[in-house]
């Protein structure tokens, strides 16, 4: 498994070739912004992107608490696809493309594990996938960033263009997979932080009442009770 993309010819190293051709021609400080945004920038903006997300559908009137829930799946989907990446590595064990092919533009020196799949790519693809479950809008937006991370990574000469497409693969799959698992779980929880005085978490607007916070029936008032004070008082002077 090891051998993989090793032939000139391939269609894998071709276009690794290719795109990593740009950052030869491109001049020095567009490197460095590229370097920044494949290596953290990506994940800042899909950091951002879930925040609009949520800030957006806690004003849902009918399913807050579960838009909530699917979000806070996203992260946890993207952590739960980089461990599933773990033994993917070490079985196929296929070296950076730079310790393979010469002429290559490194520009993140120090990569020394193995190359399939990209765990940056398996990252933000989970992540989008599970912010476009919940918004459409949004979700577009993530998917956008996790195609330019997939793309800087081969710009920067640490990995071939199929490990690109392997990580966006298991990202997917695990983010739809589990998600009717995790939303059973979570969707719970987060109905029940939308009752409690961090409801503000969950759906916008004002927190509930004190009685209403615990869960409580606030008992109704009596007729006798809603009336005014000195009606009352007049009532039990006549009695």
């Amino acid at each position: 498994m090891a051998g993989l993309a090793l032939d000139g010819s391939n269609p894998d190293v071709s276009l690794l070739y290719d795109i990593n051709g740009l950052a030869k021609d491109a001049p020095h400080w567009f490197d460095r912004v590229m370097e920044f945004v494949g290596e953290y920038g990506i994940i800042i903006g899909l950091a951002v992107v879930m925040l609009g997300a949520w800030w957006s559908v806690r004003r849902r009137p009918q399913d807050a608490p579960s838009a909530v829930a699917g979000l806070v799946w996203a992260p946890l989907a993207a952590g739960l696809a980089l461990l599933a990446n773990i033994p993917i590595r070490e079985f196929v064990e296929r070296p950076r493309p730079f310790k393979d092919h010469q002429g290559l533009d490194v520009l993140v020196a120090g990569k020394s594990d193995f190359s399939f799949v990209s765990d940056h790519a398996t990252l933000t693809m989970a992540v989008a996938v599970g912010v476009f479950m919940v918004s459409r809008t949004y979700g577009l937006a993530a998917i956008g960033l996790a195609l330019l991370e997939g793309f800087c990574r081969v710009y920067m000469g640490v990995h071939y263009p199929t490990d690109v497409v392997g990580g966006f693969a298991l990202g997917t799959a695990v983010a739809l997979l589990l998600a009717p698992l995790a939303m059973m779980l979570l969707t719970p929880l987060t109905t029940a932080i939308a009752g409690s005085r961090a409801a503000w978490l969950v759906r916008a607007g004002k927190a509930p009442a004190a009685g209403e916070a615990a869960g409580e029936d606030v008992p109704e008032l009596s007729e006798s009770s809603r009336a005014p004070r000195s009606e009352r008082r007049h009532k039990d002077l006549a009695a």
